[in-house]
């Protein structure tokens, strides 16, 4: 990996981070749980959920598996940057799947579970980090199916 690419996925995890971690940490701050403020009522509010699972509420209460699994996912991404010959779309998709994994990592080992606030009402409430997995993971799959072959 090139200083340049280096530089740019630390600068993409440090950006996603700190501004899930203090959108998470405003949150928590000023709202109480369950407490719902409509910013635009009835298409979106402020709604803080203490979320025990992992991605629409599955997998509720098995925090240790999740943090395993967490862990696995960031060990697998890590390893998979280093691939000189994945294109910079492929490795700013994993650097954005890392940086939401990280964040709601940081979550379930400080708090055993994670702060959800974001609520759109027509979908499960989420966070900053939920979303950069999100757009990671559609980034990742619309590069791997445009270029049809990701590895030499």
């Amino acid at each position: 990996m090139s200083k340049r690419e280096r530089k740019r996925i630390i600068s993409i995890l440090l950006i996603i981070l700190i501004f899930d971690l203090s959108t998470k940490f405003l949150a928590l701050k000023n709202l109480s749980e369950n407490e719902s403020i409509a910013i635009i009522k009835n298409v979106f509010h402020l709604t803080l959920v203490k979320n025990t699972g992992a991605a629409f509420g599955i997998f509720k209460g098995l925090n240790s598996f999740l943090i395993i699994i967490s862990l696995v996912a960031i060990a697998l991404i890590l390893i998979n940057l280093k691939k000189l010959y994945l294109n910079s779309k492929i490795k700013i998709s994993l650097a954005l799947i890392l940086a939401g994994a990280i964040g709601n990592l940081i979550d379930r080992l400080r708090y055993g579970y994670v702060i959800d606030f974001l609520d759109f009402r027509i979908w499960p409430i989420f966070n900053v980090a939920d979303s950069s997995i999100t757009i990671g993971g559609l980034l990742l799959a619309f590069s791997l199916l445009k270029k049809k072959q990701c590895f030499p």
